[in-house]
């Protein structure tokens, strides 16, 4: 712990009134939130990367926004670093009685172990709102996508759900058949949120991360449009030189390679 001690160290000395950084004194919960969301995406790519040491560096720079965040609840005098830590181990203990539980919750099959944790998850949703609603704790600043499957996600643990993946094949064709026949454009907007909300749906049922599988898509059509870049500048060109039937072409290549 001689490192969180440390870094503990220099957060109270980056917040001293008399001898701190200026920029870090300024600073409070929600002048932190875009520097937290930027950490956390830059983790991810450290971790895409495969680079240890790049995640290691990452995770320090995450790690710190969470000691900033206990730093400013210090000195309201709400909470610190450690009460932190321990209520998340109290809680983990909790959502994990098959494996600090009984005889009997330890010989859970992994069924009853989803089921289970479903249950202890609604369960802390209630104590937090008397109307225990199970979409009470989803952030409501998540991406979209994330949200989406996030609230399928919490309909289909009570049982608001098809049980199969054909009915939703045919929600999509409905939702894309309702954005074709969209007349003004807040109605084609509607329509669309409603078939990207339908995909996402498709996705939870075929057991794919609707996020993972929109960045790899999204990296895909970077990658095959680099190419075709590549391939016209080694002639002197650029894109706005082709029409679109070369630019196709040139598409196509790329794919195949």
């Amino acid at each position: 712990m001689k490192g969180m001690q440390q870094l503990q160290r220099v957060m109270t000395q980056l917040r001293n009134p008399e001898s701190g950084c200026p920029w870090d004194l300024k600073q409070n919960m929600t002048s932190l939130i875009p520097y937290t969301i930027e950490e956390t995406y830059e983790v991810v790519d450290a971790i895409q990367s495969g680079n240890w040491q790049s995640i290691k560096d990452e995770l320090g720079d995450l790690l710190f926004q969470v000691v900033f965040y206990a730093q400013l609840a210090r000195e309201e005098q709400q909470f610190e670093l450690d009460d932190i830590a321990a209520h998340t181990a109290d809680k983990l203990i909790s959502r994990h009685p098959h494996v600090f539980g009984t005889d009997a919750e330890r010989n859970l099959s992994d069924a009853e172990i989803k089921s289970q944790w479903e249950q202890i998850k609604q369960q802390e949703r209630t104590k937090k709102d008397a109307k225990g609603s199970v979409f009470d704790d989803i952030p409501s600043q998540l991406p979209s996508v994330l949200k989406a499957a996030k609230l399928q996600k919490r309909a289909a643990s009570v049982g608001f759900d098809w049980t199969e993946a054909e009915p939703v094949y045919a929600k999509v064709d409905e939702e894309i058949q309702e954005v074709k026949e969209a007349t003004d454009q807040d109605h084609i907007e509607e329509e669309i949120g409603d078939l990207l909300f339908a995909v996402v749906n498709l996705a939870r049922h075929k057991q794919v991360n609707p996020e993972a599988a929109l960045q790899r898509a999204n990296e895909k059509f970077k990658s095959r449009f680099q190419t075709i870049e590549q391939r016209l500048s080694e002639q002197g060109k650029n894109a706005t030189d082709c029409n679109l039937d070369e630019l196709e072409a040139l598409w196509q290549q790329a794919k195949k390679a």
